[in-house]
């Protein structure tokens, strides 16, 4: 990394060689190259004006499903933080902006007997990353709720998509490369407060049943494959409990890789791609990713 500033005249915050691993709900993952924490819209679209061309960028959000791996991230990394919080409440939706996490847009609905936003509260992560992927739980996901999202393009202009534009699909939509998602708008219908507040209870008491929430976790590690779980092939392939190093699969909910306290992101990569290896063995089907792994190598070497 040089130490010469990539992009002036910002606002926000430019950080060289800033720990990452902290911000990782895994708790592993080295340092950004910079990170930049801008102050608002204008301040991020100036950012990606000016940013060089040949500098890699790479957005994150709540750091709740990713890998960050051991040799950091090259280029800039952007955070969104507190100037895209803000949350707005219509009669029949909400705008969100995308750094607002998932469950306090879901108790935002619920405080205004706006129902139809309830699976937010059982998805860890922020509304950002929550379009980026079509996150989805208990019966609902982003493509039944989404109205639009802005969008900023990978030179810093503002765009508003439908839905209907973003093309999405089973845990994955069609955003623009290195476009930036900075705020939403999601539908929702009228309903008593008390009745969407028991249903948030309801899905948060499930989430706490039957995921191991409390433990340095990523969420779900991979997608279901059409016309199974994974958690039931991880299952069936023997692989509850699977330990390398401090890297294990969940004992409550096989779909979950647990730090459990010195695990590197190479041990829980490593570990996911031996239960993949073990299904596509014992069951013939091959395991995606929904996690997201990024960055580099402990030797500097990029990995797709």
């Amino acid at each position: 990394m040089t130490s010469q500033v990539p992009i002036t005249g910002l606002r926000g915050r430019l950080t060289p060689n800033a720990p990452l691993g902290p911000r990782a709900w895994f708790r592993t993952g080295g340092p950004a190259d910079w990170l930049f924490v801008p102050e608002d819209l204008d301040d991020l679209a100036h950012a990606l004006r000016e940013k060089p061309q040949d500098l890699p960028l790479t957005v994150l959000g709540a750091c709740s499903n990713v890998i960050i791996r051991d040799g950091g991230i090259a280029g800039l990394v952007v955070r969104l933080a507190r100037g895209f919080t803000e949350i707005t409440v219509e009669n029949d939706g909400i705008i969100a902006g995308a750094a607002a996490l998932d469950i306090t847009v879901a108790e935002h609905a619920a405080a205004s007997g706006l129902a139809g936003l309830e699976f937010l509260a059982g998805i860890p992560g922020s509304i950002g990353g929550a379009i980026r992927m079509n996150a989805g739980a208990y019966g609902s996901d982003i493509n039944a709720v989404l109205d639009w999202a802005e969008i900023l393009t990978k030179d810093g202009v503002l765009k508003r998509l439908s839905c209907e534009e973003l093309h999405f699909s089973y845990r994955h939509s069609e955003l623009p490369a290195d476009s930036i998602v900075v705020r939403v708008r999601l539908r929702a219908t009228k309903d008593t407060a008390d009745a969407v507040r028991a249903r948030i209870v309801e899905i948060r008491a499930s989430r706490e049943a039957s995921q191991p929430v409390r433990a340095r976790t990523g969420g779900s590690t991979f997608r279901n494959p059409e016309g199974h779980s994974a958690w039931a092939l991880i299952d069936d392939a023997g692989c509850r409990g699977l330990k390398l190093g401090d890297a294990q699969v969940s004992e409550k909910h096989c779909n979950f890789l647990l730090n459990l306290g010195a695990a590197r992101s190479r041990d829980l990569e490593q570990l996911g791609e031996t239960v993949r290896q073990k299904v596509l063995a014992k069951a013939g089907i091959e395991l995606h990713w929904e996690i997201r792994r990024i960055g580099r190598e402990e030797n500097g070497q990029e990995t797709v």
